[in-house]
């Protein structure tokens, strides 16, 4: 294999393909190098739900207003577990900065942008001839209370005043438009520029696109050490030899700030586990993704089978499986949806999901070193925004005008 490349990608998930694709497409000579196998971290057991909807950041007044409550609680859909760890107090620190009212309206217009132009981008792709199965009948937020119903609306109506399209619906409307739900839900919100996708099925269909176009994909290779001069990455050293590239990109999520450690760079990520549940499909199910207000937990109608997803646990790079949170999602879930105290699981998944202080993502090259650009830290919406980081990572790289302005995404901003 030739060494020389004219970039470097460190990271097999849905941000590195995506830059792969996006890379190759214009004629750059790629490699992508994965610790594991393409979509073996975050990309491959997700929700799998493509969400303009989501545009308010992590951080925000709500979340904040609730820590106390979710730290005290390990079945919480966003649970903090206690530890001494000084980069986890720090990263508490600016999250609770960054969740004021005001941060929080800065970043709803940035994430919007992001995330509409993915969702055209999901459009483009699905054209290309290969299925991942994307359907893009929007989403429905669900609510079996008044006081939830009245949150879920304030939270529409903030994001209808950013241009986010929303449809308020009563019961006897949600009812209509997903029969399955089971009876108590008192209304909810209706997204119709969501989407769903199969998540495995895109990232390595785009992979082999990639491949396709003349990226070499590199897999079961770890990066051990760089090798750097006059503030420039020289060369990567790997557990499959070295290689040289022009320029490097890190898009490895969770695993970022530890081999940005070795370029003694400091990358704010904290590591939030999330958890999923792949059912074969029951006889009543779904057609449209829903969101479930109070359960904090969503439902992706994928093919022959049906995936439930939750939950966020802070409790760094811990792959252990906590049954406790997977039952009380199944069992949040059981209370909008029929037959899943009987459905047969064909998986249980967890994966690190990458969340930075401000729950904004880092795009942007480095000031340390001038061949080197991180895309990471997109938390929950790394396969929404998958298309678009891969988009403008493959305009900073070729030195070209980016399409949105990326100074809200640079890395020095902490």
């Amino acid at each position: 294999m030739n060494s020389q490349y004219d970039v470097a990608i460190i990271g097999g998930g849905v941000i590195g393909v995506c830059s792969a694709y996006y890379l190759a497409q214009k004629g750059l000579k790629v490699l992508l190098i994965e610790k594991g196998e393409i979509a073996s971290g975050c990309s491959s057991g997700n929700g799998g739900l493509i969400v303009p909807s989501h545009a308010v950041p992590l951080a925000s007044p709500g979340t904040l207003g609730n820590g106390l409550r979710w730290l005290l609680d390990s079945e919480s859909p966003f649970y903090i577990k206690p530890r001494l760890d000084m980069d986890l107090v720090n990263w508490l620190i600016r999250f609770t900065l960054a969740s004021r009212h005001g941060p929080m309206m800065r970043a709803i217009p940035v994430m919007r942008d992001l995330l509409l132009e993915s969702r055209t981008l999901f459009d483009e792709l699905s054209q290309m001839g290969f299925d991942f199965g994307f359907e893009g009948n929007g989403s429905l937020q669900v609510f079996l209370t008044e006081n939830g119903l009245k949150g879920g609306v304030e939270e529409a109506r903030l994001l209808e005043k950013f241009d986010i399209p929303i449809q308020l619906m009563n019961t006897s409307e949600v009812c209509n438009l997903e029969p399955a739900l089971l009876p108590g839900v008192v209304g909810g919100v209706y997204y119709p520029r969501d989407a769903h996708i199969d998540p495995l099925r895109f990232v390595t269909g785009l992979a082999e696109k990639a491949r396709e176009l003349g990226a070499e994909i590199l897999t079961g290779t770890e990066v051990l050490a760089f090798e750097t001069s006059n503030g420039r990455i020289l060369r990567i050293k790997t557990t499959h030899g070295e290689f040289h590239p022009q320029k490097v990109i890190l898009a490895a999520g969770s695993w970022s700030p530890e081999i940005a450690r070795t370029l003694k760079l400091s990358v704010p990520i904290q590591a939030a586990k999330g958890y999923s549940i792949t059912f074969e499909k029951p006889v009543i199910s779904p057609k449209i993704s829903l969101l479930f207000g109070e359960a904090g937990a969503v439902v992706n109608p994928l093919g022959d089978t049906l995936r439930l997803a939750g939950t966020l646990e802070l409790a760094g790079m811990d792959f252990s499986v906590n049954m406790r949170r997977v039952a009380a999602i199944r069992k949040g879930a059981e209370r909008y949806l029929p037959g899943l105290d009987q459905a047969q699981i064909i998986e249980i998944w967890r994966g690190l999901r990458p969340c930075t202080p401000d729950g904004l993502p880092i795009i942007g090259r480095s000031d340390s070193f001038n061949n080197l650009f991180i895309a990471a830290g997109h938390a929950m919406l790394g396969m929404s925004l998958g298309p678009v980081t891969g988009k403008l990572v493959s305009q900073l790289v070729n030195e070209e005008m980016t399409d949105f302005d990326l100074i809200p995404f640079r890395l020095n901003r902490f």
